[in-house]
């Protein structure tokens, strides 16, 4: 599947009446099990990104380059369209800019630019916003970007749980103004903000965590809710799995003696096993 086929499958969705759970991922492997298993869309968080190529905590230590060769990593892995959390865009708006044209190369079929002020601030403990008027020039610098018209370009604000709903839907009103697809919310403590948001908004909606009582996908979609996050499980399953099975073997545990570990079949399917040797038998000559 081609780069702008991922984008089409992605504003399908968005266009759409249901809202979709996306996988999340973060390696060649993740990416390869979520589209075996027939997720529609991945999502890349740069939580797990920080997690998986830095084994830090989410505080804007990653940088574009990293991000964009793990893409990279994963859009060869698996044709499954993946949106990327893009953070603050590592910069100003024309830091924006540099940041959509390396992700867009890499294969993403959307991205999401947020409003937080990035990196935390001298003496700041509280999360902070930057100014309504340069979070817009962030949104615009991201659409002048983009080469091809068919990448996702979402604007992110986390205005409802730090300076209150008013100021979320007013930059939700910018962003929308400004030519975004589609509009990402967070910190939405209510049906009834998600109500206020759907109603004076127009563009599809993207929410992350929600408290458990708007958890129902059917709910959601009636909000104009085309995607809602599930959280980063399968990178906390793994790295339990990990220091489990390492655990075991440095107390001692014979390897044979592993429980849980992936067969030789599920391994090979992962890894293409099939398609390797097939290509070593037609263009190395090889015996299959």
């Amino acid at each position: 599947m081609a780069f702008r086929d991922r984008r089409e499958a992605l504003r399908a969705i968005l266009s759409g009446t249901t809202c979709v759970r996306p996988g999340s991922v973060y390696d060649a492997v993740s990416i390869r099990i979520a589209w075996d298993l027939g997720f529609e869309l991945g999502m890349f968080g740069g939580s797990v990104a920080s997690l998986a190529v830095l084994g830090d905590p989410d505080i804007a230590l990653i940088t574009l380059t990293e991000l964009a060769e793990q893409m990279r990593r994963m859009s060869r892995a698996a044709e499954l369209p993946v949106l990327v959390d893009a953070d603050h865009g590592y910069g100003n708006a024309l830091n924006v800019r540099r940041t959509v044209e390396e992700l867009e190369i890499s294969g993403a079929a959307g991205l999401t630019i947020e409003d937080t002020l990035l990196p935390q601030a001298f003496g700041e403990a509280k999360t902070q916003l930057i100014p309504l008027a340069e979070g817009t020039g962030k949104m615009k610098a991201a659409l002048d970007a983009r080469s091809d018209p068919a990448l996702v370009i979402i604007g992110r604000t986390s205005a409802a749980s730090i300076s209150g709903l008013d100021d979320a839907i007013a930059r939700a009103r910018a962003f929308e103004a400004a030519g975004v697809d589609a509009l990402f919310f967070t910190g939405l403590k209510s049906p009834a903000e998600l109500e206020a948001i759907a109603a004076a908004t127009r563009l599809p909606i993207v929410l992350g965590g929600v408290p458990e009582e708007m958890s129902d996908s059917r709910t959601l979609a009636g909000q104009r809710v085309r995607v809602a996050l599930q959280g980063h499980a399968p990178f906390a399953a793994a790295t339990k799995a990990v220091y489990e099975t390492l655990k075991a073997l440095r107390e001692g545990l014979p390897p044979k003696a592993l429980k849980g570990l992936a067969s030789s079949e599920l391994t090979g399917r992962l890894t293409r096993e099939a398609e390797v040797k097939a290509r070593a038998a037609e263009f190395l000559g090889l015996k299959r």
